[in-house]
C-alpha cells in the first residue's frame, strides 16, 4: 500500500484468488470511509470476500475523478448521513460511469433514502455496517444494479424503436405528398433506398425527413 499526496490510500498489489459471485475477475472496490477503524474493518471484510480495494478515500469530494481514473467495479460509502454534494456526485457517476453503489449510513430518513436511490445507490443500509454481512449486501447491490441496467437498456431500445417508426412514417408521408405515391409504394421506395445504400430503413427515413425540414 502507499499513501499519495491527496491522502488517498491506493493498493498496489493483491494476491487474492477468490472472487465475489464467482466472477472471472477480482471485484475492484472504491471505498469512501472517513473513520479509520471502520475502514480497516471494511478492507478486511473486502479481502475475505475476495475483493480488491482499488482506493480508499476519506471524503467524496473527488469521487467523479477517481471513478474516471480507477474504473472500480463498485463503490462503497460509509456516511453518517448522505449530504447533497455526495448525492450530486453519485448522480453524475450513475449517469456517466454507472456501477453498483453500496451506502452504509446511520440516517434512516425515508426521504434521504429515496434521494440516494434516485442518485444511483444500489443498496442503502441503515445501521448495518458489519463485516460478516458485507459480501451478501454486495451481492444484493450487484443484482439490483444489473436489473436496473437491463430495464434502462430495454427502455432505451423501446424509445429508439419508437423514434425510428415515427421517422419512417414521416418519410412515407413526405414521399406520398411529393411523389403522389401510395403508402405501400412509399414504403417500398424507402426499403429499396436502404438496401441500395446498405443502411437501415430508419436511417434513410431520417435523411429524407432532415432534407425536407431544410427545404421548409
Amino acid at each position: 500500500m502507499r499513501l499519495d499526496t491527496n491522502g488517498i490510500s491506493i493498493a498496489l498489489t493483491c494476491n487474492m484468488n477468490q472472487s465475489l459471485n464467482n466472477q472471472e475477475h477480482t471485484l475492484r472496490v472504491l471505498l469512501v470511509e472517513e473513520n479509520l477503524e471502520r475502514a480497516v474493518m471494511l478492507k478486511q471484510a473486502l479481502h475475505e470476500a475476495g475483493c480488491y480495494t482499488a482506493a480508499h478515500v476519506a471524503a467524496s469530494h473527488d469521487l467523479m475523478g477517481l471513478v474516471g481514473r480507477l474504473k472500480p467495479d463498485m463503490i462503497i460509502l460509509d456516511t453518517e448521513s448522505p449530504d447533497r454534494d455526495t448525492l450530486e456526485h453519485l448522480c453524475v457517476i450513475s449517469r456517466d460511469h454507472p456501477r453498483p453503489i453500496v451506502m452504509f449510513t446511520n440516517d434512516g430518513d425515508r426521504a434521504k433514502m429515496q434521494h440516494a436511490m434516485r442518485a444511483g445507490v444500489s443498496a442503502y443500509v441503515v445501521n448495518g455496517l458489519k463485516g460478516e454481512r458485507l459480501s451478501s449486501i454486495m451481492d444484493v447491490a450487484i443484482a439490483r444494479f444489473n436489473e436496473l441496467q437491463s430495464l434502462r437498456q430495454d427502455l432505451a431500445k423501446a424509445e429508439t424503436q419508437l423514434a425510428e417508426r415515427k421517422d419512417i412514417e414521416r418519410a412515407k408521408g413526405i414521399l406520398m405528398k411529393q411523389r403522389g405515391w401510395s403508402e405501400e409504394e412509399s414504403y417500398q421506395a424507402l426499403r429499396k433506398m436502404a438496401m441500395g445504400n446498405g443502411i437501415k430503413l430508419s436511417e434513410v427515413a431520417r435523411q429524407i425527413v432532415s432534407v425536407a425540414e431544410l427545404l421548409v
